[in-house]
């Protein structure tokens, strides 16, 4: 399956492509036209903010990190009507665990009423945030970097 080249989520169906990459949606894509700007700078200038952001405090509830990408996954359906979104946020791992499980259980009430895409698409989004709830190792964004 393909990934987003902004958010890096799983695209299941659809998805816009263009000179920049492959994106989940049109909000994706337009932020896309930076990935082009941000390859010409230097690596290592990018290291030390990424590690300065990772180290830092929570954006969301100002807490102590570290500070990471997580994303929560939704759906909503009614009848013939269906709506998946994913949604990157940069929080600290608590405010990250909070957005999956609320995904996670307005998917499970208002993902089902959809024929036939809530039927199929809820249990993969619910899926996706119990994944990320479960995922045990932690992930650095500079796992390379030596301090």
């Amino acid at each position: 399956m393909a990934r987003c080249d902004h958010c890096g989520s799983t695209i299941i169906f659809g998805g816009k492509r263009d000179v920049n990459g492959r994106f989940c949606n049109k909000k994706c894509q337009a932020r896309g036209g930076l990935l082009a700007i941000s390859r010409q700078l230097p690596e290592a200038t990018v290291q030390e903010q990424v590690w300065k952001a990772h180290q830092g405090l929570c954006p969301k509830c100002s807490g102590a990190g570290p500070v990471d990408v997580h994303v929560s996954h939704k759906v909503w359906s009614a009848v013939f009507l269906t709506s998946w979104s994913s949604t990157p946020q940069i929080s600290c791992r608590s405010c990250g665990l909070k957005s999956q499980l609320t995904g996670t259980a307005f998917s499970a009430i208002l993902g089902w009423w959809g024929i036939p895409w809530g039927l199929v698409l809820t249990p993969i989004q619910i899926g996706r945030n119990l994944f990320g709830v479960a995922r045990q190792i932690h992930r650095s964004p500079l796992r390379n970097l030596k301090t």
